[in-house]
């Protein structure tokens, strides 16, 4: 008996059958669907991070020159390079900043994502104390 059951199990196929295999391609595709929307929302965070850090990065030149000269003025430049007064301000390259002065005691900027990253407009304004949710009407 014992060697009938050897014999019967040495010649067996040792493979997966079709419904194991699509079992595994099942779970598979239940966890990739689960995945990709959250890494897909993380990109979207980091869009908005960098463009809060670069207003951020932006404001300290402007408050830096302000105590220098007395006065707000436009940064000029392009991403990465942004110069406020003599000082060069390195910022996210892609990203668009446009400022607006609100009166000489105060400014405002709004950033934006490069094209093609979905992303909101976030706002930093002096007068009404820093950084303002996007969901702010602006400047």
């Amino acid at each position: 008996m014992l060697a009938r059951i050897r014999k019967s199990m040495e010649e067996k196929d040792q493979g997966f059958t079709l419904i194991e295999l699509l079992v595994v391609m099942i779970i598979i595709g239940i966890l990739a669907a689960i995945a990709i929307p959250v890494f897909l929302n993380q990109r979207k965070k980091a869009v908005d991070a960098s463009i809060k850090s670069d207003l951020k990065t932006i404001a300290t030149a402007l408050e830096t020159n302000y105590t220098d000269t007395g006065a707000y003025t436009a940064p000029t430049g392009t991403a990465p390079d942004l110069t406020v007064g003599t000082d060069t301000v390195k910022v996210t390259n892609g990203n668009t900043f446009v400022f607006t002065a609100v009166d000489t005691t105060g400014f405002c900027l709004a950033g934006s994502a490069a094209a093609g990253k979905a992303s909101r407009t976030w706002y930093y304004n002096s007068t009404k104390g820093g950084q303002l949710a996007a969901t702010a009407t602006g400047c």
